[in-house]
């Protein structure tokens, strides 16, 4: 005998691009998004049984999606998400929880002759704004927002030691060293009751955004870092502490590594230690430091 465990389904990688035009003062905003909606609930039977009167085509889903998102803000894509979860789950009473994930892409205003351009922008760089919105029958909303993918790097400022030596460890103990990571960042809100409420909410996740993101930079340039393991969890009580409707904070920071050079066979060359000027980065292995820190 066997059954059925678990089961949902959705559309992935619907790319939506929106633009806003102020023709008073004759400038566009843009915001470009990959959004990703799978549902759960009565629908077991389209697997067991080939009943396909319980499913909500995915094609549906993406056109749904596009036209929320004329009707709709999609900024801040907190409200986005929840506005397009919390739609499934009011719009088909068998859907009992919809799942909603965006990835927004950065575009930003260009500059031109000193002054902002009113409709020309680039892309700054590979790191995005994400969130995953979750409504549920019964529960309400809950949202999670990220940044992702932001690379950073400094030359010093950072120190490793005092961990374990035993037969296996090769690894030499360093007061001063060069860390870099792609910074993975989210923070979970409070469950919001329902949708009114995350759109009372929305003013508060912008500065949130920007709140996370520059108190992980700063914190990574200024501190004098011990370990990954101790920066990151520094950044997640200051997040906690900046952000009261935020219930945790969580990091994945994957190291990137940059190894001396030892350059001595040629001619004596010193090029270790406080000697090192040239590096080899590395792609693989790499450490890779997680937490999550809660109230």
């Amino acid at each position: 005998m066997v059954k059925l465990s678990a089961a949902r389904y959705g559309k992935d990688n619907i790319r939506v691009y929106k633009v806003y035009r102020d023709k008073e003062a004759g400038t566009q905003e843009v915001v470009e998004m990959t959004v990703g909606v799978l549902l759960l609930g009565e629908i077991d039977t389209s697997y067991t049984e080939a009943d396909n009167s319980v499913v909500v085509a995915t094609d549906t889903m993406k056109n749904t999606v596009y036209v929320l998102a004329k009707q709709h803000p999609v900024s801040p894509p907190e409200l986005f998400g929840s506005t397009v979860a919390s739609h499934f789950v009011d719009t088909y009473k068998h859907i009992h929880s919809a799942q909603v994930k965006i990835i927004v892409h950065k575009w930003t205003r260009m500059t031109v002759d000193g002054k902002p351009h009113p409709h020309s922008f680039f892309r700054d760089g590979a790191d995005t704004r994400n969130v995953e919105a979750v409504a549920t029958e019964g529960k309400g909303v809950d949202v999670r927002s990220a940044i992702a993918g932001l690379l950073v790097l400094k030359s010093t400022g950072s120190a490793f030691h005092g961990f374990i030596r035993d037969e296996y460890a090769t690894l030499p103990e360093v007061s001063d060293r060069i860390l870099s990571t792609s910074v993975d960042c989210g923070w979970a809100w409070e469950t919001f009751p329902n949708l009114k409420d995350v759109k009372d909410a929305v003013p508060k996740f912008d500065d949130a955004w920007n709140s996370a993101r520059q108190i992980t930079v700063e914190t990574f340039a200024k501190d004098n870092s011990a370990s990954v393991q101790n920066t990151m969890y520094k950044m997640c009580e200051q997040i906690l502490s900046a952000v009261p409707m935020v219930k945790a904070v969580d990091y994945s920071l994957p190291n990137k590594h940059y190894f001396e050079i030892d350059m001595s066979w040629h001619k004596g060359l010193k090029n270790t230690g406080k000697d090192a000027e040239v590096y080899a980065p590395q792609s693989d292995p790499n450490g890779l430091i997680e937490c999550t820190v809660s109230r």
